[in-house]
């Protein structure tokens, strides 16, 4: 089968008629590309006088249908017909194209894909009877298309367009390993899996090489522009790198000037502390002096004190003595008007003494003295009441005021 130039390889089984045509057979390809890898030679109808048994392939016979094993190379004399043999297999390394067409990718693209893969069966005569007696050349070509394209079907739709190229490895390492698990129990060995080819439609094969184009055309755009920056950055960096000599510069100079600022200012401040000392020595020679005036005039006015003090107390002591003098005096004369006033009040107490004793006497007649004189006073508040005018009185206290103004109705 010939996809697009690329040809199926189809694995078969041919008949020989002798075991010496085996590697002319083994090396011819026909037409449709069918690649042998067992030969059946023809068994003879009487005995042979002599079989040539090739060298490189496994060569493996039966004696009335049954296997034997494999034949040594060489040359046997007289080969009977109840032996024959049955199985020629390649030792040859076969290369498989397995070619995929108009396989879906997840975005539904149709993508076009070779594949190639290398075998070998063996590595001995054991492994070549597996594989004649339970797969055989016919079966392992339908197994091997059924895998590769079922595989690569599967990978494809596993992927968008553009990022089929990016699992050719993966794919191959996965499928080398998937093929081995499955044909190496039949004496297969699949040593190479490899995607050689991706296609994709015509039409979006060439927006993506346009696109690359355009891609290439930005990268080169980009590179300019990089380049341009670069350029643009070199001389910024020029340019930052004059200003940052000429602040550099600037900065020495206020650097200076600070420090003669600060040296002109020490100076002051030194010339600023000296006059200060002068007009601080010049102070104290100033207190020191109005200190000692002070103390001198302290000292004066304590001696004018201790005369005023002394002066005073010598006038307060003849004053004292004086009024003590004044004193005793006016005590001796009230001693002597007390002791006077003492015995009058004696005598007079005497006096009282015996007019108490007269009274005592007189008694009664002064009783009804004192009763006419408390009548005679009661009479006169009357009097004044009665005197100011109208007035209004209920009651018992009004009954004992017209009783009292009217004598006679006490009788």
């Amino acid at each position: 089968m010939n996809f697009q130039g690329v040809e199926h390889s189809v694995l078969g089984q041919r008949s020989i008629r002798t075991a010496s045509m085996a590697d002319r057979e083994f090396a011819r390809v026909s037409a449709y590309n069918e690649i042998p890898i067992v030969l059946v030679p023809q068994s003879p109808t009487f005995a042979s006088l002599a079989l040539n048994v090739p060298s490189g392939p496994f060569v493996l016979y039966q004696r009335w249908h049954k296997d034997m094993g494999q034949l040594s190379p060489g040359v046997i004399w007289f080969w009977p017909f109840w032996n024959r043999i049955s199985h020629i297999v390649t030792r040859a390394t076969i290369t498989y194209n397995a070619p995929a067409r108009d396989c879906p990718t997840a975005d539904n693209v149709m993508v076009n894909v070779d594949l190639s893969l290398t075998f070998r069966i063996g590595p001995d005569a054991d492994a070549a009877r597996n594989f004649v007696y339970r797969l055989g050349a016919h079966r392992f070509d339908e197994l091997l298309s059924a895998e590769t394209e079922e595989a690569i079907r599967g990978l494809v739709y596993s992927v968008t367009h553009d990022k089929v190229n990016d699992l050719r490895e993966e794919f191959a390492l996965g499928m080398l390993s998937t093929l081995n698990s499955k044909v190496n129990i039949y004496g297969v060995q699949i040593t190479n899996v490899k995607i050689t080819d991706v296609q994709l439609p015509r039409e979006l094969q060439l927006r993506l090489e346009r696109t690359t184009a355009f891609k290439t055309k930005m990268g080169e755009q980009e590179k300019s522009h990089e380049n341009r920056v670069r350029v643009l950055e070199d001389e910024a960096t020029k340019e930052l790198e004059t200003i940052r000599k000429s602040n550099a510069r600037k900065i020495q100079q206020i650097v200076a000037e600070q420090k003669r600022y600060e040296i002109e200012r020490r100076e002051m401040e030194e010339k600023a502390k000296g006059e200060a000392r002068v007009q601080e020595v010049t102070a104290m020679t100033r207190a020191d002096v109005a200190l000692k005036k002070a103390k001198g005039e302290e000292v004066v006015e304590k001696v004018r004190a201790r005369q005023n003090a002394e002066a005073l107390l010598k006038g307060t002591q003849v004053k004292s003595q004086t009024m003590k003098i004044e004193a005793d005096r006016k005590a001796n004369v009230m001693i002597k008007n007390s002791e006077a006033a003492l015995k009058v009040s004696e005598s007079n107490a005497a006096a009282m003494i015996a007019k108490a004793e007269a009274e005592a006497e007189g008694a009664e007649a002064l009783a009804e003295k004192r009763r006419y004189e408390l009548e005679w006073a009661r009479l006169k508040v009357l009097e004044r009441i009665a005197g100011k005018g109208r007035k209004f009185i209920t009651g018992d206290k009004g009954e004992a005021i017209l009783n009292d103004l009217v004598p006679q109705a006490q009788v």
